[in-house]
């Protein structure tokens, strides 16, 4: 047992930071560090936290920020660009986990309401890991990353409607007085949001704009402001998690959220860090163990039950096998919403500590399962795509309606990445005269393209089904932009396995990548840095060689 508060938060950071950099190592979010650094220095091992009421504040000023962030950034447009699919794809799957969750709980002996908490914990996915996982795969533009948002997004309105409910009439017991006391909240928060929307329409504006002379103050204000809103919330009987929740609302629509969210980020992980501390110092060793088979068996129905609902419900929506499979393997954890919805649960006396740890055991197993089964998404759809053939239909599929495929001529090249690079190749190709038809995994990209009048389609390189769909016999070329060496080397082991009698380039940035392509049989292999260094060289030196002297 350490001496002092101040030693035991210097421990706990220590412990995190080390054990961080082993998740790391084996590619495992930080979450499950923390929730570890709990375990090993609560009293169910070393028993060094002690400093709970320090640890408290600091866990409930980090939940206030993660919600005054989401509130930030609430941004429902990706949702209705996305269309209704997307909207039906996320309701359907809640429901259809909540079902099997709540049933499953249920037959693991669950009381009801501890059956309903987990099987609302287990209907829902991680915001944070999905999108840190696909951004380092760069598939976050990709269709099923969309896609995936899009869900997400859904699935954290509806969390937060959750959280939000029970946290105002959560803990009150229907009786004698309830009603009044209800209508009072009710009454309290209505006025509250009057308040705040004429804050927002009068003052936040015009105060905004001073304050955003120094970031430091801005940053400094929106703390203030998300930690007020949530004391005023409480003081009127609501939450303070609606209060820092409505905060970041209030700021959604100034011109300096980005600027605010992108500051807090970092504060609002670092606070975060001691609401995973704390919950896993809660929790009792031997429970946890003593509950390894609930948690594995509801386990199983998170990592497998969640890509074959996204299978079947996307399928029916008309989208491909591979898109659907991508986008269920990606979702299939549960949130740290699902973690602060337990420990919601348990300090309104709704469930027991015995629940909490299976659902922060499943959460343990799911993120750490999921993470590798998103990393190695494309080899698993490899192996399963013949047995996932009914879950697509054999009308055409979203993303390939308006496909381009009636071509007026054959392409010349056939390009893959309309980034800023592959964009710049395909306008100097088409200036010249060249046929090119673009391909991209980015549904954005692809309708930007089309509106200058070119062909593009909606496609992946590293889609082993593509290719049969592309007019490969005519094409003097095959282009590939992409960056990463195992795409484009899997492009062009296709390519030959197709039999394609055109030339293939692809690009490469690393030195080892340029000849280990050249070996595998490209053509050409297009180093933009190398390349472009040694025409700077040129322009370089041509121009010292001409300087007039003095």
């Amino acid at each position: 047992m350490l001496e002092s508060p101040f030693a035991e938060v210097a421990a706990l950071l220590l412990a995190a930071a080390l054990l961080g950099a082993l998740a790391l190592r084996l590619r495992q979010p930080l979450i499950l560090a923390f929730i570890v650094v709990g375990v090993l220095q609560g009293p169910a091992v070393l028993g060094w936290v002690t400093a709970s009421d320090q640890i408290d504040l600091l866990a409930k000023i980090g939940i206030a920020l993660l919600l005054f962030v989401v509130g930030l950034k609430l941004d429902l447009r990706l949702v209705r660009t996305l269309g209704p699919l997307v909207l039906a794809a996320g309701l359907g799957q809640m429901a259809f986990s909540a079902l099997l969750g709540y049933g499953l709980s249920r037959v693991l002996g669950f009381e009801p309401i501890a059956a309903l908490y987990t099987a609302l914990a287990l209907a829902f996915s991680s915001t944070i890991i999905v999108v840190k996982l696909l951004s380092d795969k760069r598939e976050i533009d990709a269709l099923h990353g969309r896609t995936a948002v899009g869900v997400l997004i859904v699935q954290d309105l509806a969390v937060l409607l959750v959280i939000l409910g029970l946290t105002a009439f959560g803990g009150a017991e229907p009786g004698e007085g309830f009603w009044g006391t209800a209508a009072e909240i009710l009454l309290e928060s209505a006025a509250m949001l009057v308040l705040l929307v004429v804050a927002m329409r009068y003052v936040l504006p015009a105060l905004l704009d001073r304050l955003a002379a120094s970031s430091e103050l801005l940053v400094l204000f929106a703390v203030a402001w998300a930690v007020a809103l949530a004391a005023a919330a409480e003081w009127i009987g609501f939450s303070k998690e609606v209060g820092a929740f409505l905060g970041g609302v209030s700021l959604a629509s100034t011109p300096y959220r980005e600027a605010i969210g992108a500051r807090l980020v970092s504060l609002r992980d670092f606070l975060l860090l001691f609401f995973f501390i704390d919950l896993g110092a809660g929790l009792d060793l031997g429970l946890l163990l003593g509950h390894a088979g609930m948690a594995v068996a509801l386990s199983l129905s998170v990592l497998v039950g969640k890509p074959l609902v996204f299978l079947a419900i996307l399928g029916a929506l008309g989208y491909r096998k591979r898109t659907s499979f991508l986008t269920g393997l990606s979702l299939s954890q549960i949130s740290e919403f699902s973690l602060i919805l337990a420990a919601l649960g348990t300090s309104l006396g709704h469930i027991d500590r015995s629940t909490l740890s299976v659902i922060t055991l499943v959460a343990l197993v799911t993120i750490g399962v999921s993470t590798y089964l998103t990393l190695y998404a494309h080899p698993l759809y490899e192996r399963l795509a013949p047995w996932l053939r009914i879950f697509e239909r054999r009308s055409p599929h979203p993303e390939e309606l308006g496909d381009g495929s009636a071509l007026d001529e054959p392409p010349d090249v056939i390009l893959f990445g309309l980034g800023r690079y592959g964009g710049e190749i395909a306008h100097g190709l088409v200036a010249r005269g060249r046929n090119v038809l673009g391909i991209d995994f980015d549904p954005q990209a692809v309708s930007a393209w089309r509106g200058e009048g070119l062909n593009a389609r909606y496609g992946d390189a590293h889609d082993p089904e593509l290719l049969p769909h592309l007019p490969l016999a005519r094409a003097e070329w095959v282009v590939s932009t992409a960056v990463e060496p195992d795409v484009n080397a899997a492009l062009l082991a296709a390519l030959r396995a197709h039999h394609f009698e055109g030339r293939v380039a692809l690009r490469a940035h690393d030195p080892r990548d340029v000849e280990a392509l050249e070996r595998a049989g490209a053509d050409l292999v297009l180093a933009p840095f190398r390349d472009g260094a040694k025409e700077a060289v040129n322009v370089l030196t041509a121009g010292l060689e001409n300087r007039t002297p003095a």
